[in-house]
């Protein structure tokens, strides 16, 4: 534990350092591409009133100066499989970004997915030591938290306080300075799987370059797509990917609870695969162009060329129904969407005051998901999109850059987490563990 609090503070210092030099790069590994933006932070950029540009995005003063994206190779269900391919991907998208920017990046903010996510709901309560809440106060009510033993092979992503109460008030977000005796604070702690974090961390070193801070795609999905006020009353995200799908439930403008399903586009791909019998590039290319999820009468009749280079005639000459291109993908988008409802459903999505969904990731482009989604997840759906940042390249403000979007968000203005106070390294306790929804009910 107290390892790798050390490691997330000489992070946390690392990117201020960054920050102060003015450039970080940002890099969101994913199954079916990466991506990298490169970020100046010069506080020349501050937004224009009426840009239509999210409240977050205009308060941070960054600008993108370099974007690129390659086909991911070497990542498996949003995991590093094959370190030397990931490592090529890496060093291409980094340094189209950089020749974009026209300069050397040394500091990067990655994101991954996958990583078998686990949800900690935890609290603590402690005496203040003064008369007003000081940052000591802060940093010792954190340390009194009661920490669940996660197990073996797991390290903790994030640790954000969520949720303050001085005295008998509750649903404060920052008590410093505020007068009172009794301080408690509920934290949400997301662990993940070990080897996955430290695989990630030696690939980007591998490429020669600092890693100055590491978050869960979830999370990052949720802070571009997730407008100011879904973040405030409740809302869940579903960052769709290709080898894996997020799940993040936000509330009070923190992330509460984040899991994830082993599945997303490429599975539906492959079913294409196999079902048509084309090569995999041939089956995306039919998914990206013709692919959907609800089939109407005029489908049966709109006829799809598979085409193909097998040199077997009758086979490259092939044509299929839209309906049964349609027939083949929606028993796998459904499968998706009933994984991430049972997800929700263990949270206790149910308990919160709103039950918005928002859809985003690059698989949440099929057409006719808007119209599948609420039947299996309820009646509140939208289709998401990241916010806007400035000079974001068009190609890069789709759904499919929810996670690059949200990271550059997190660089910029992160949260307050565990590592940014002095916790006493004598005092971290492993004793009870209690579910994220208990305080929802309990505080709101």
């Amino acid at each position: 534990m107290t390892e790798l609090y050390e490691q997330q503070r000489a992070m946390r210092a690392m990117r201020k350092a960054a920050m102060q030099r003015g450039v970080i790069a940002i890099l969101d590994i994913g199954t079916s591409k990466i991506g990298c933006l490169v970020l100046r932070f010069d506080g020349q950029d501050k937004v224009r009133e009426g840009d239509g540009i999210g409240s977050l995005a205009g308060q941070s003063g960054f600008r993108v100066i370099g974007a690129a994206t390659t086909r991911s190779r070497g990542v498996r269900f949003g995991e590093i499989d094959a370190m030397q391919e990931t490592e090529r991907a890496i060093r291409t998208a980094v340094q189209a970004a950089q020749k974009m920017a026209n300069l050397r990046v040394d500091h990067v903010i990655a994101s991954f997915s996958g990583a078998g996510p686990r949800s900690y709901g935890v609290a603590g309560e402690v005496e203040v030591e003064g008369s007003a809440v000081t940052e000591n106060d802060i940093a010792r009510v954190m340390a009194s938290c009661d920490v669940p033993d996660f197990g073996e092979g797991r390290e903790v992503l994030h640790a954000q306080p969520v949720n303050f109460a001085l005295d008998h008030r509750s649903g404060l977000s920052d008590p410093r300075g505020q007068v009172g005796k009794r301080l408690a604070v509920d934290m949400h702690l997301l662990t993940v799987d070990s080897d996955t974090v430290r695989n990630a961390a030696y690939c980007i070193k591998r490429c020669d370059l600092e890693l100055a801070g590491l978050a869960s795609s979830s999370y990052a999905a949720g802070l571009s797509s997730l407008v100011e006020d879904e973040q405030e009353l409740g809302a869940a995200c579903i960052d769709m990917g290709g080898g894996a799908t997020g799940v993040s439930i936000f509330m009070k403008k923190h992330m509460i609870f984040a899991d994830g399903v082993r599945l997303g586009g490429d599975h539906v791909t492959s079913d294409i695969s196999k079902g048509l019998q084309v090569p995999l590039a041939i089956a995306e290319r039919i998914k990206t162009f013709y692919g959907g999820v609800v089939a109407t009468g005029m489908d049966d009749r709109e006829m799809i060329e598979i085409g193909g280079d097998s040199g077997d005639w009758e086979k490259d000459r092939r044509r299929v129904s839209r309906s049964e291109l349609i027939g083949i993908m929606r028993p796998r988008v459904e499968e998706i969407l009933e994984e991430v409802r049972a997800r929700l459903d263990a949270a206790g999505f149910d308990h919160l005051p709103s039950q918005q969904i928002v859809l985003t990731g690059g698989a949440s482009q099929i057409p006719g998901l808007d119209g599948l989604a609420p039947r299996i997840l309820g009646q509140q759906v939208r289709i998401g999109r990241p916010l806007r940042v400035q000079g974001l390249p068009q190609a890069a403000t789709g759904a499919a850059f929810a996670s690059a979007v949200g990271l550059s968000l997190f660089a910029a203005c992160p949260q307050d987490e565990w590592w940014d106070f002095d916790i006493p390294a004598e005092s971290y306790p492993a004793k009870s563990l209690r579910w994220a929804v208990k305080w929802f009910k309990d505080n709101w």
